[in-house]
């Protein structure tokens, strides 16, 4: 553990979070004496009963006020995407208290909520507005090519928690759906150019504008180049990166009832990859650094049309391409259909139903380390939804049940039924407690691969080969989930978001060995010990997150956030796996923190800062760490800002994440800094 980071205990997170309160108080005493007099129209300046009132989609599919929702729902706004400084999607996400984000190198992420966090993770669904992004490989996203614009973003709503009875079955353990600006909000031309010493070029220029009275657009080209970091030896880390992508968006109004919207882009880029290679039945696994090439992109249109103020239909067709080059050669077609109705039912209630199809149709190539079998697979996925939220006591008690059926390629027909319940006495408090049970369903991964861990001299000369193997009768993996949340507002100052949560899993994947064989091919003849994935594991975890918001003075706001979790697993008596249960106990931290600051300065400025605690990792034997960034920004009038940004600043380097799967090798997060200019005209 570095000298700089607290310890993992109670006693040590409450002197970091004392000492980080200190620092920033003390910069902040000596700024506000020269704060303007006036301040341009910022969400500084808006109530925190105005910020209450924001409206979600992500929980229900349909508009509903935040601070009525019965789910945790944490969102990240425009304005704390240009606070945050972050560069990518992956490091906006370490503003949402209670969801893990570590990064493993210098282009690969693991990102969980709750719990059983990899690299490989699969019980956390994407979506880009409310285009799913997973990878039907492995049932989750790389984040590298998880990517647009961040000025276009709107807002990223994170649930956190399952959403499978909207959303379906990789809606496990949380939901993130990021939802960009209508084109008539970015009228005109934005420039965005920025480089430092870890992003050593960035770039974005964009053009919005009208076609007629009806139609708006935009079209943009981004490009980026980060260099590698650096290696646990300090060796170069060979894991730079760049990609170049451009895309579009027209809204356009067909009618006073029906609107279309229709978006795509494509990307290419060349990331370096650090990783952990089997090169023979006879030699054992040694490092190597891979070139690989990603290359992809999507189409998406969204037709809304309205029947009344009490009743609308939304239909939605995307495809999305992705190819990598890497252990495997891969290319992935995914085409998705989605259509919904909302409607009042009566005076109490309020009802979303709908349908969807989802096919994939992948080709792989597959080398000695690993491979599919087939190497060719076309899937589908049909699915039903329906949610009725029943006002028991309008404007007070609301009772909201609904389930998802869902019939996927593997395992055939699952049900994912939920209960929420949200009590409102007055309009500062909110109780709210919900009960899912949401399945995940097999992948790509789980029931056909084979991966190839190193040759070892045998008995009598002969080789020996450890595998894994994919099991084809892998089940769904099953939890049932019980929260219960609390929000309250004090006054027009201070609001505090509470959830609470107890999850029981079963038939979580685990690694069973199996009995050994002999393979001719390829040569030499050679003895396999084989392991095959397995559904022997259930256990429980609980927890909780706190996330808060406290405007000091007008100029001042504070925002600090805690979340705190216990994993316990258990392998059934038939199961001689002896690494799953470590695996999913150590690799997420039980406490983590943050304490985020904005500051309103004179002359256009503003300073950010935010301090995150994250707890050690047992199981991976990662330390625990202090991460700080902090950055000025101005604004020079209405069409030019400024900012320069200081990253990862507690300590030189710190490690993360270790992925387990041994398909990226680990680097270490160093300091950073960049400087930035926007400039829209």
């Amino acid at each position: 553990m570095g000298a700089n980071a607290p310890p993992g205990s109670w006693v040590g997170l409450w002197k970091w979070t004392l000492r980080v309160i200190v620092w920033m108080t003390a910069f902040t005493s000596l700024a506000l004496p020269t704060l303007a007099q006036q301040i341009g129209e910022d969400l500084t300046n808006k109530s925190l009963e105005d910020l209450m009132k924001t409206r979600v989609i992500s929980v229900s599919k349909k508009e509903e006020q935040l601070s009525r929702t019965a789910s945790a729902v944490f969102v990240i706004t425009q304005e704390d995407v240009a606070r945050s400084g972050a560069t990518n999607i992956p490091d906006l996400l370490r503003l949402v208290p209670g969801l893990s984000v570590a990064q493993i190198d210098a282009n690969n992420w693991a990102i969980s909520a709750r719990g059983l966090t990899g690299r490989l993770a699969n019980k956390l669904l994407v979506l880009i507005d409310g285009r799913t992004v997973y990878v039907p490989t492995f049932g989750g996203v790389f984040w590298d090519v998880v990517d647009l614009p961040l000025e276009d973003i709107e807002r990223i709503e994170v649930i956190r928690g399952p959403g499978g009875s909207i959303w379906g079955a990789n809606a496990v353990n949380g939901v993130i759906n990021i939802i960009t600006k209508k084109a008539a909000k970015t009228p005109g031309a934005m420039v965005v150019a920025g480089g430092g010493n870890v992003d050593q070029g960035f770039g974005t220029t964009q053009y919005g504008g009208s076609l007629g009275k009806e139609a708006d657009y935009r079209v943009y080209a981004k490009y980026f180049n980060q260099v590698h970091l650096t290696g646990p030896a300090g060796q170069n880390g060979g894991d730079g990166w760049h990609v170049l992508r451009g895309g579009f968006r027209m809204d356009t109004s067909l009618s006073t009832k029906d609107t279309l919207a229709l978006h795509g882009d494509l990307y290419s880029g060349r990331v370096d990859l650090p990783t952990t290679f089997d090169p023979s039945v006879t030699s054992p696994t040694q490092n190597t650094d891979l070139q690989t090439n990603r290359s992809g992109g999507y189409v998406q249109s969204v037709w809304n049309h309205v029947f009344s103020s009490r009743s609308d239909t939304t239909l939605q067709l995307s495809y999305d391409h992705f190819g990598l080059r890497e252990e495997v050669s891969q290319r992935t077609g995914t085409f998705n259909a989605d259509f919904q109705h909302h409607f009042a039912w009566g005076g109490r209630q309020d009802v979303v139903w709908g349908f969807g199809y989802r096919y994939s149709d992948s080709h792989s190539v597959g080398n000695f380390s690993i491979s599919f079998s087939p190497a060719n697979l076309a899937t589908q996925i049909f699915s039903g939804f329906v949610s009725d939220e029943i006002a028991v006591l309008p404007e007070r008690l609301y009772l909201t049940v609904g389930t998802k059926l869902e019939h996927n390629y593997y395992t055939g027909f699952s049900a994912m039924p939920s209960g929420r319940l949200a009590w409102a006495p007055n309009e500062r408090h909110m109780l709210w407690a919900a009960i899912s049970h949401v399945h995940r369903t097999p992948s790509v991964l789980d029931v056909s691969v084979r991966g190839n861990y190193g040759g070892i001299p045998g008995p009598g000369g002969t080789p020996i080969l450890t595998s894994v193997f994919g099991n084809p009768k892998f089940q769904d993996e099953e939890l049932t989930a019980y929260e219960a949340g609390y929000r309250i507002g004090v006054g027009k100052r201070f609001a505090l978001d509470f959830a609470a949560y107890y999850n029981s899993y079963d038939d979580l994947e685990t690694t069973e060995p199996g009995s050994p064989f002999f393979e001719a091919l390829p040569p030499p003849p050679h003895l396999v010990l084989p392991f095959r994935f397995g559904n022997l594991m259930h256990g429980e975890t609980h927890g909780m997150e706190a996330s808060a918001n406290w405007k000091v003075t007008s100029h001042l706001t504070l925002s600090p956030g805690y979340a705190f979790e216990r994993i316990h697993m258990h392998l059934a008596p038939t199961s001689h796996d002896t690494t799953s249960v470590g695996q999913a106990e150590g690799s997420s931290p039980v406490h983590s923190a943050q304490l985020r600051s904005h500051v309103v300065l004179a002359y256009g400025l503003s300073w950010d800062a935010a301090a995150y605690f994250v707890d050690r990792l047992t199981d991976l034997r990662v330390p625990s760490y202090t991460r700080v960034d902090t950055g000025l920004s101005w604004k020079l009038g209405e069409k030019v800002s400024l900012g320069v940004m200081g990253q990862n600043l507690v300590k030189d380097r710190h490690e993360e994440f270790v992925d387990y799967t041994l398909t990226a090798r680990t680097t270490l997060v160093g300091r950073g800094g960049y400087a930035k200019v926007v400039w829209q005209f």
